[in-house]
């Protein structure tokens, strides 16, 4: 009789197996039930082939000093270093000689000046109340006159 009770006992056993082994995959079957309708997958847009590059490049919307010193280096065959180096002295050089409070008149392009802004009477917007700001110097730039009609 030891041998009906054994198996008797491997039949619950496995009923029971069964029955969580169903409950765990129907635990993770429910989401999948319940997800909601999906949209038609879309094709993805085609890739565009890479430019080619032609001898004609694009400017860049911002000209930079290192753009403008890969022009001058190329116009001129000297490296991009060095002609990023002789901007960034002219530069300086510019700098300078305005702290000193010289003109800077550049043929073609125009002037450069520093000029005195006055101290004045001014208002916080935010509260409406009477401030004084004080005197300061500013860089004024006036554009030549073949520059602008070219323009």
């Amino acid at each position: 009789m030891a041998p009906a009770r054994k198996t008797a006992a491997k039949k619950t056993a496995r009923k029971t197996t069964k029955k969580t082994a169903t409950r765990k995959t129907a635990a993770r079957k429910a989401p999948a039930k319940r997800a909601t309708k999906k949209a038609p997958a879309r094709k993805a847009p085609a890739r565009k082939a890479p430019a080619r590059r032609t001898a004609a490049k694009k400017a860049p919307a911002v000209m930079t000093l290192k753009h403008i010193a890969a022009d001058l280096a190329e116009e001129h065959e000297m490296s991009k270093k060095d002609a990023e180096m002789f901007l960034g002295d002219f530069i300086d050089t510019i700098g300078d000689n305005l702290r000193k409070g010289q003109k800077i008149r550049i043929a073609g392009l125009g002037i450069l000046q520093v000029r005195a802004r006055p101290a004045r009477w001014g208002r916080n917007p935010a509260t409406g109340e009477k401030i004084r700001i004080k005197a300061s110097k500013k860089v004024a730039f006036r554009v030549a006159k073949d520059l602008k009609e070219s323009i």
